[in-house]
């Protein structure tokens, strides 16, 4: 699955995917404090759901991350999670 990223404006971003139709049907956002990515919200539409696609975001996300030398920070309850359930983002995650 492909993921554009967007930017939002006033040091906010995103990575997208949109559907067939060109209707954006997922996205991981955040926000840059210096060099930290505060990960804000995740959303996948029902249609997508159960896919592992939350997950494909986050994981683009942190490919990003880890290609600039940025940390990041969750905020977002799936990323809260997913920074418990999973090592492979022990390197990139604000450690608190």
């Amino acid at each position: 699955m492909e993921f554009q990223l967007q930017e939002l404006g006033n040091d906010a971003y995103a990575f997208i995917h949109e559907s067939d139709e060109g209707k954006q049907d997922a996205e991981i956002t955040w926000t840059m404090m210096g060099d930290v990515m505060v990960m804000d919200h995740t959303f996948v539409h029902p249609s997508l759901r159960g896919g592992g696609v939350a997950k494909q975001l986050l994981d683009r996300a942190a490919e990003h991350a880890r290609e600039h030398g940025y940390k990041m920070e969750a905020v977002c309850s799936y990323v809260v999670t997913a920074f418990k359930r999973y090592p492979d983002y022990d390197d990139v995650k604000v450690q608190g």
